[in-house]
């Protein structure tokens, strides 16, 4: 029976180069000069430290301008509230969204299932399996997910007849 995977994957060195690239623009740019602003990462997320909100909007705005040339979706970064840090800092969390949580595999899978799809869809952990009769039937269950707005970048993996 013809099936095919979705994930939501994020490559993570292309994060990481990113992340890099945005650090050595912050040490050169002339209205971060003399500030302790900083970037870093810790599994999922990327940890933001600035003296005010307005350096923390253009550490965003920088980081994710390198994540678009390299290749990252945005769709797939959650970006946390301002919060007050030590030594009158700001502090923000932006979080990597990966892998699909159950009540969105259960939208898609509700999503397929509205439009009348002749394909089956399981859970499998972070991920969700859609098998169906036909390659055509799979192909257009590809297309209305595509259509669909789930909140996060979606890959199709898998594809097997």
């Amino acid at each position: 029976m013809p099936s095919f995977d979705v994930v939501s994957e994020v490559d993570m060195q292309e994060v990481d180069n990113a992340l890099h690239t945005t650090q050595k623009e912050i040490s050169t740019r002339y209205d971060f000069k003399g500030s302790k602003a900083s970037i870093d990462r810790k599994d999922k997320e990327i940890i933001l430290l600035a003296e005010d909100e307005y350096k923390l909007g253009q550490m965003i705005d920088l980081f994710s301008a390198r994540l678009v040339k390299r290749g990252v979706d945005l769709k797939a970064l959650d970006v946390g509230k301002t919060a007050a840090a030590a030594g009158g800092m700001e502090r923000q969390v932006l979080t990597l969204k990966v892998g699909l949580e159950t009540e969105v595999s259960k939208r898609m899978i509700k999503h397929l299932k509205d439009g009348k799809f002749k394909a089956q869809g399981s859970i499998q952990g972070d991920q969700l399996r859609v098998s169906g009769k036909s390659r055509d039937e799979l192909q257009a269950a590809i297309a209305t997910l595509r259509s669909e707005d789930f909140g996060l970048p979606l890959q199709f993996n898998n594809f097997r007849d």
